[in-house]
């Protein structure tokens, strides 16, 4: 039988738009758009590297709490709410996910706030840091 196990991190948003920040079915976890909203002091970073550690901070505490971790990421979407950003936060992104290659969907839209630089979205699966990984370059 298939489990279901949905992870609310007790934040407002969450509780009013009735969402939970992760929904787990058996081995394969997606996590909910995150941002970089320090859930201890309420506050968002305005410098865009704090707050794209934030976002990391968060999305690694929420996926430790079904045993997993940003080693088990096979798939990210970006959300960067200025274009010029980009390379600040990818050059964080790519330390975070060194040797984890995950697939990658980059988009500047407008996001739910002017206060949110960068948002984050992923998919991973519980145990792909242990699973057997083949590389493939295509060549032209």
């Amino acid at each position: 039988m298939t489990k279901i196990t949905k992870v609310k991190t007790g934040t407002k948003l969450e509780e009013e738009s009735s969402y939970s920040r992760i929904v787990m079915v058996d081995s394969w976890i997606f996590v909910s758009n995150t941002a970089g909203r320090n859930p201890i002091n309420k506050e968002i970073p305005e410098d865009i590297t704090e707050q794209t550690h934030q976002v990391f901070d968060n999305i690694e505490r929420a996926l430790k709490g079904v045993g997993s971790g940003l080693q088990d990421v096979i798939q990210t979407r970006v959300f960067i709410q200025t274009p010029s950003d980009t390379p600040t936060v990818m050059g964080i992104f790519g330390e975070k996910f060194r040797g984890v290659d995950p697939t990658t969907t980059v988009t500047c839209p407008p996001l739910g706030s002017n206060a949110y630089k960068v948002e984050l979205e992923v998919t991973a699966f519980r145990g792909a840091q242990e699973s057997e990984v083949d590389y493939v370059t295509l060549s032209i």
